[in-house]
């Protein structure tokens, strides 16, 4: 049953809406992927010149992890106020506390000049990224989704997820330029401070498109409903949105976090534990890593909508599973070809992988939009979402670089990337197929399930 709420906008509205949440989420990547591309390259010698150089390494993927222990948070707090207060808001927010933690990064003195503090201010401001990165995600799925109609919605929801290739392949184009055009001297000294600095400009961008777009009309349609209600209760409170997920929509907060466990593993060992491992195992420099993972980043942010698009004609499962059982068989062959050492098994390792991450990253924006009633819509994407990374990709490169410091082989590394598709088939198959739901439909079903027994809860609809 459609509803004048879940009407498709015009096509010149729709694709400035996917415009503003794809170059917002390409800005927030670019801002996130740089760090983790900079922890890989030098912020071990910047910041913890005292270690061992593995060890420095597993330092500074420790400050990278940090980032994602706010994550959570992040979804917690832009989640609430996202489900109560609309999404456009808190977008530009979370795009505002990005860009600044990221340009004071490109600012921060190193060790060498301040010593301890160094890396203690590196890490508060890995903080803010990872607060601000965990409200972005959900935000901008939510803000397509809910403009689009279900017939193609998987494909217009994928664009915003380009944002992440988008943002790799944007801190990875800069940082590979850099490294080419300067000596390894003079880009340890100040050269990557760089690409922190450009994140101010990006950032005036993102902020002027983003401000352009409208609130969701299946938000405001939410919003008006619940404040009758409330009116109609003598202005009785909602219950909060994170009650009101745990209550009606644990199980699907489960099955989104399973879903993520392949998808986020993959992707981080895949493109950032790749640059430790080609370099120091597989003796590959550091420009041909960079330049590998560049290349992929382009095709995987083509493939993208392609398997979004895929979606709407078989369905979500279908293709999320395509993509975690795909990762799962690829990960032997992964190593295999990187430790011939040649450029183009290099490129060939890193291009299937991401090809078959972007099966489980292409759906997921509709496949979670869809799962959830639209006023706890924000903090369950979120908060399934989010959760799932401090466990998932947070740990994965300190844990695949551990592995590697240990017994010297990629065999631990590509079980561990195994072990993680395996849960995400099981979450995966265990969950319905959304394919086709009306959003507006999904607010109807959650309003009247409890309705019988637990009516106070409506409210949170």
């Amino acid at each position: 049953m459609a509803s004048a709420a879940s009407a498709p906008p015009t096509p010149n509205n729709l694709k400035r809406i996917v415009a503003a949440s794809l170059i917002g989420t390409t800005i927030e990547w670019y801002d996130f992927f740089l760090y983790g591309s900079a922890a890989a390259l030098v912020f071990n010698k910047l910041f913890f010149p005292d270690s061992d150089p593995l060890v420095g390494t597993l330092l500074s993927f420790l400050t990278y992890a940090v980032g994602f222990a706010a994550r959570p948070l992040g979804a917690l707090v832009f989640g609430h106020y996202g489900d109560r207060l609309g999404r456009k808001k808190l977008l530009v927010l979370s795009l505002l506390l990005m860009g600044g933690a990221t340009f004071a990064i490109g600012l921060l003195p190193t060790h060498a000049t301040i010593g301890t503090a160094a890396p203690v201010l590196l890490t508060v401001l890995r903080l803010v990224q990872g607060f601000a990165l965990g409200g972005e995600w959900g935000g901008a799925v939510l803000l397509v989704s809910e403009h689009g109609d279900a017939r193609r919605r998987g494909f217009w929801a994928s664009w915003p997820q380009t944002g992440a290739p988008a943002g790799q392949l944007l801190a990875t184009g800069v940082l590979s330029l850099l490294t080419a055009l300067l000596s390894d001297a003079a880009f340890t000294s100040w050269g990557w401070r760089i690409p922190f600095l450009l994140s101010g400009v990006l950032v005036m961008v993102g902020l002027w498109i983003r401000l352009s777009v409208d609130e969701s009309p299946v938000f405001k349609q939410a919003l008006a409903q619940a404040e009758a209600r409330s009116a109609a209760r003598d202005a009785t409170a909602e219950k909060l949105p994170l009650v009101a997920v745990l209550r009606h929509h644990w199980r699907d907060v489960l099955v989104a976090m399973g879903a993520r466990m392949a998808e986020n593993i993959s992707y981080y060992v895949i493109t950032a534990f790749i640059l430790v491992y080609a370099t120091t195992s597989a003796g590959v420099s550091k420009q041909t890593a960079l330049n590998a993972v560049l290349i992929a980043s382009a095709v995987h942010f083509a493939v993208i909508p392609a398997w979004g698009a895929l979606s709407d004609r078989i369905g979500r499962r279908p293709v999320y599973l395509m993509g975690a059982v795909g990762v799962g068989l690829w990960m032997f062959p992964f190593f295999a070809l990187i430790d011939t050492g040649g450029f183009g098994s290099l490129l060939l390792a890193v291009t299937v992988g991401l090809v078959l991450h972007g099966a489980m990253y292409a759906p997921q924006a509709a496949f979670f939009s869809e799962m959830f009633a639209t006023r706890m819509r924000y903090s369950g994407a979120s908060i399934g979402a989010q959760f799932a990374s401090v466990a998932a990709g947070a740990p994965a490169p300190l844990i695949a670089t551990a592995l590697l410091s240990d017994y010297g082989s990629s065999t631990p590394i590509a079980l561990y990337v195994i072990a993680a598709a395996v849960l995400t088939v099981i979450a995966v198959a265990a969950a319905k197929e959304t394919r086709h739901r009306d959003l507006a439909d999904v607010d109807a079903a959650a309003e009247a399930t409890p309705a019988a027994s637990t009516p106070h809860d409506a409210r949170a609809l």
